[in-house]
Formats: structure tokens, C-alpha cells, sequence
């Protein structure tokens, strides 16, 4: 099962959804409730219904996070987007996603191997590689090799055990030459005092689209977790 929080506008009628993907270690409200805060806000404001879930592992999820690789990441949110789908109130047409960090990362992947599902794509601080400086590296990719799993540190929360098949999806997978199949709209968001993924990753997503209403909107001070 997927834990999950549905938010939708109060008006009537027909309204397009987002599913919110969550980053590494978090859960479907995010740091600083991030996007507990922004369902709402998007609901009231613009009339976007919301559904974010927690991935396998974390949150309220009783699953084993050693389940949790980047197709098991598509999978789970074309379940939350199929979902959202069923109801009265949302346009299944009209059906998009987002992510924050390595939520990101998903997100460019549910567009790229689902665009008939997902038709735009919002990334906060979206990191298009995991290969990031800190978060994972050789060694920790020669610890999954020999037992199977690498143990991540973090902290705010308990490790987590990650398998060797997320390590295999990391180093094999190119992902923004996945996306580059996308023809939807991409926007892509981030702070200019993020040092947890590289700002500019943000317009490299932006230019793996060919979409004329692609862009990158960056805020000035804010850090990975937008200093929530």
C-alpha cells in the first residue's frame, strides 16, 4: 500500500492534479512541510488538486525501503496519478507531476517513460544524477556490491539500507537523456544558495526540453530545503 493525502479545490467542476514526489529520506509532507503547506496554496490559489504520497520506506510506509528503486519510485506515482484519475473532481487529461530533489529525479522519469500520463513536470532543486558530492559515491557503491545494500546516513532521521539495484539505476541510467523525449512543459525551480545539488542542473533540465514554455525560475538565498 501507498500512504497518501488527496487535496482538492472546493469549487466545482473539472481540475487538473499534480502528484507530489517526495526526496530522499522524507515523506509526502516533506521538509519543513513543505508541500503540506503547498497542497493548499495550490488547491485555494489556482485550482490544482494535489496527491502525495510516501515512497517505500519512509513516512508512513510499511514497506522495506530496500524495495525502493527508480522504477519502484515511476511505478508508485503512476499508481497515485491513476488514482487521482478515478475521482469526480480532476480532469484525467490533465494530470502532472513534481518533485523535490531526488522526488525530482523521479518525476523526470515518469515523464520520460509515461508522457501519456503525465503531460508537465515541475522540479524543486531536481537532481537529474544522483551522483552528487557527499550523497553517493564509489565507495558506497563497492559497499552494495559486496553486501548487497550501502547504509545511508543521515541527520534527521535513521539510516536506511539501500539496495544495490538503486546503486545499478544510479550509474546506469541517464536520466536527462531519458527526458529529452518529453514534450510537455517543464518547470524547473531552485535556490540560488542551494549546496546540495547544483543550482544549474535546473537549466540543464530545462534544455534537455524542447518545449517553448520550459523555463527555470531561481530564488535568490534560498538553500536545498528553500529555508523552510
Amino acid at each position: 500500500q501507498i500512504p497518501a493525502t488527496v487535496c482538492v479545490p472546493a469549487a466545482e467542476g473539472k481540475h487538473p492534479a499534480v502528484v507530489m514526489l517526495h526526496g530522499t529520506a522524507s515523506s509526502r509532507d516533506e521538509a519543513g512541510n513543505g508541500y503540506k503547506m503547498a497542497a493548499p496554496v495550490l488547491a485555494e490559489k489556482y485550482g490544482i488538486a494535489t496527491i502525495r504520497i510516501d515512497f517505500m520506506g519512509n513516512g508512513e510506509s510499511t514497506a522495506d525501503y530496500m524495495g525502493y528503486t527508480f522504477d519502484s519510485a515511476v511505478a508508485d506515482a503512476m499508481a497515485a496519478a491513476g488514482y487521482m484519475a478515478t475521482l469526480d473532481g480532476i480532469d484525467a487529461d490533465k494530470i502532472g507531476v513534481m518533485g523535490w530533489s531526488q522526488g525530482g529525479t523521479d518525476a523526470l522519469l515518469c515523464c520520460a517513460r509515461h508522457p501519456e500520463t503525465f503531460k508537465s513536470i515541475v522540479t524543486w532543486a531536481g537532481a537529474p544524477s544522483m551522483v552528487l558530492d557527499g550523497f553517493f559515491d564509489e565507495a558506497m557503491y563497492e559497499e552494495a556490491k559486496k553486501n548487497g545494500f550501502f547504509v545511508m546516513n543521515f541527520d534527521w532521521r535513521t539510516p536506511l539500507n539501500v539496495s544495490l539495484q538503486w546503486c545499478e539505476d544510479v550509474m546506469n541510467t541517464d536520466v536527462l537523456k531519458e527526458f529529452e523525449a518529453f514534450e510537455g512543459p517543464v518547470l524547473a525551480i531552485a535556490g540560488t544558495a542551494d549546496t546540495t545539488v547544483d543550482p544549474e542542473w535546473s537549466n540543464k533540465i530545462v534544455a534537455a526540453n524542447k518545449n517553448a514554455a520550459s523555463k527555470t525560475f531561481f530564488i535568490e538565498g534560498m538553500d536545498h530545503t528553500f529555508n523552510v
